[in-house]
């Protein structure tokens, strides 16, 4: 599933095509959407913002069109006319004069107003999006010290939206190697230090992986991998995906468990309890 990061950057790439221009035509690929058609038609796009896995893209007649990609949505955006090459079903279709952005094959799509916005069952139980620029580390630590939060393992906690919005299975592994923690340790067993650094990873592994597309290792690290000639998918992590092969700090084996019913990866030395 696209986590924070990935629905960020197709945001970004949604509102590059549409905000701030009107909307010409309108297609929904499922019928109980369709009566929205002629109320988007004619609108302007006035922004494209996200809620953690969520994307609002905003009208400036009130209305929100709200989209989950779930396991397999995706979006794509290109000028009028364009159709990429793709198996997935159409869901919906906003077109200006000039370009298009297509939703595919994603099924938790409303067109809501401000009203329906504030009481979404899904966006109204969202914790801070991890990807807020006005997200501060000590915002993170003061809410791993929350009561609802404290005594709940790591593993677990991290896949809450409740908590943070945005993050998913990958950003989970990748923040705790870097925080040095061990999954099944809880925010109440951590020192002040651990907290700390718990908090600072949680929003630089996320907002690095923002900005390079994926990307959780070091600039330098990315670099040296890259001249060596791995593949964007052998480099991009520090341990997700990698149980079986040597940590890239001390080499030892990267291991993967079961937690919350998704895989996690771990280092057993970079991370001892």
């Amino acid at each position: 599933m696209p986590e924070g990061p990935e629905i960020r950057r197709a945001a970004d790439a949604v509102a590059r095509v549409l905000a701030g221009n009107e909307i010409v035509e309108v297609g929904f690929g499922l019928r109980r959407l369709r009566r929205y058609r002629r109320a988007l038609e004619g609108a302007v796009v006035t922004a494209v913002d996200t809620r953690g896995k969520a994307m609002l893209t905003r009208f400036d007649n009130g209305l929100t069109l709200y989209s989950h990609n779930q396991l397999y949505g995706r979006w794509y955006t290109g000028e009028r006319g364009y159709t990429p090459e793709t198996g997935r079903s159409l869901r919906v279709a906003l077109h200006t004069a000039t370009h298009s952005a297509l939703l595919y094959s994603a099924s938790d799509i409303e067109v809501l107003n401000d009203a329906g916005v504030a009481r979404h069952p899904f966006l109204s139980g969202l914790g801070p999006d991890v990807l807020d620029g006005d997200l501060a580390a000590g915002t993170v630590a003061e809410r791993l010290r929350m009561p609802g939060f404290r005594g709940r393992a790591l593993a677990s906690l991290y896949l809450d939206q409740g908590f943070l919005a945005g993050i998913g299975n990958y950003l989970r592994s990748e923040i705790l190697f870097v925080a040095g923690l061990e999954p099944s340790l809880r925010p109440g067993e951590l020192s002040p230090v651990d907290l700390a650094r718990l908090a600072r990873a949680t929003l630089s592994v996320s907002r690095r992986s923002y900005r390079t597309a994926g990307v959780t290792v070091t600039r330098d690290l990315e670099q040296r991998l890259c001249a060596a000639g791995e593949a964007f998918e052998d480099y991009r992590f520090w341990v997700f995906g990698r149980d079986g092969l040597p940590c890239r700090r001390c080499g030892t084996t990267v291991v993967r468990y079961r937690a919350s019913s998704r895989g996690l990866y771990v280092c057993p030395s970079c991370q001892a309890r």
